[in-house]
């Protein structure tokens, strides 16, 4: 018996993999940090927050994860920041725009420097459509009256998709939406909104508003017109889909690549560089995260909704963006350009 435990012990010892944990033993006490890629306040801040103070239980090794607000450039700032002076072994976190890969596929924006697709992504937490909408005491109230009647736009910067898609809608389906760029941030055009500055906001989605802004949606103070993704939010089977728009055969392409962007709705992601062992443990962790009921609790306390999409598919949805048909890039890059005569830089005074 004594020779048996003698030999069990040697080959323990022998195989030292066996009872080690490497993911877990790098994480091992390890403070990590979330970048957020606005200031505090708005629903990229709280997604991110809320994911940081659940997600670190069910990493290996339990770290601790630090959210840390990186705001500007519509989100250039934080992904740049991620992407080539972050430390890359997996400490790192962030929340990217939902419009990044969109802007490295088109090329829209110079100032973002890195590529998307070497990113390592951990997984998608709203896979939600955009919005367009206008307040409740807007004169236009459908998608029709929209192709008929101007109507302003609330935006923030030229480049943004909150510019970019009242300028697709206008390009592709023929209405007259006037923007009216120069807004910090969502929350300004909201309370322009409110003012009636502006007769709507051109982008922001159905869960955004859940979680920022949830009196919009109970007490009806605003109404979506129309809505991009790939299929109709539950809450919105009236609200007209992108993709079912009448347009020409050879634009139906350009419809197509802007609704699967859109399912890019919150993206997680960590840095390029990371050892494969430790993004799979956090794809794990993520969608571990999300099944947790403290976290459950938590989102639903918020208002938040949470529709999550794995790490594995959201890497290929953004790799098939990014490597679209030059062909299609090139008139979808076009088509998201306002025109001078669709555009002022603030709101008239009514």
């Amino acid at each position: 018996m004594k020779n048996v435990s003698l030999a069990l012990l040697a080959t323990l010892a022998a195989c030292p993999a066996l009872a080690a944990d490497p993911v877990a033993d790098f994480y091992r006490g390890k403070q990590m940090q979330f970048i957020i890629r606005t200031p505090p306040g708005g629903d990229y801040d709280s997604y991110s927050r809320m994911l940081a103070r659940h997600m670190g239980r069910h990493i290996p090794g339990s770290p601790t994860i630090s959210p840390i607000n990186m705001p500007g450039g519509g989100g250039i700032i934080a992904a740049n920041h991620v992407g080539q002076m972050a430390p890359k072994d997996g400490t790192i976190l962030t929340m990217v725009s939902q419009g990044l890969p969109i802007d490295q596929a088109l090329q829209l924006n110079p100032s973002l420097r890195v590529d998307m697709r070497s990113f390592n992504w951990v997984g998608n937490l709203v896979n939600a459509n955009q919005l367009l909408v206008v307040w409740h005491t807007s004169k236009v109230k459908t998608l029709e009256e929209a192709k008929k009647t101007e109507t302003l736009i609330g935006s923030t910067g030229a480049g943004s998709v909150s510019v970019q898609l009242p300028a697709f809608y206008n390009n592709l389906l023929g209405t007259k939406f006037k923007i009216i760029m120069g807004y910090p941030g969502g929350q300004e055009v909201d309370l322009a909104m409110e003012r009636g500055e502006v007769d709507g906001r051109g982008t922001n989605t159905y869960t955004g508003y859940q979680t920022s802004k949830p009196q919009y949606l109970s007490q009806k103070l605003i109404i979506p017109l129309i809505q991009v993704g790939l299929e109709r939010e539950p809450e919105l089977r009236d609200t007209p889909l992108l993709l079912e728009q009448p347009v020409k055969a050879e634009d139906k392409p350009l419809l197509e690549f802007m609704s699967k962007a859109i399912t890019v709705g919150r993206p997680v992601a960590t840095t390029p560089g990371v050892p494969a062992d430790r993004v799979a443990a956090l794809r794990k962790a993520f969608m571990e995260t999300l099944d947790d009921p403290e976290f459950i609790a938590e989102a639903k306390q918020q208002n938040a909704e949470v529709r999550p999409m794995t790490g594995e598919v959201l890497e290929k949805t953004i790799r098939e963006l990014i490597e679209a048909p030059q062909s299609v890039r090139d008139r979808v890059k076009i088509a998201l350009q306002p025109k001078a005569s669709d555009t002022l830089e603030s709101a008239p005074k009514r």
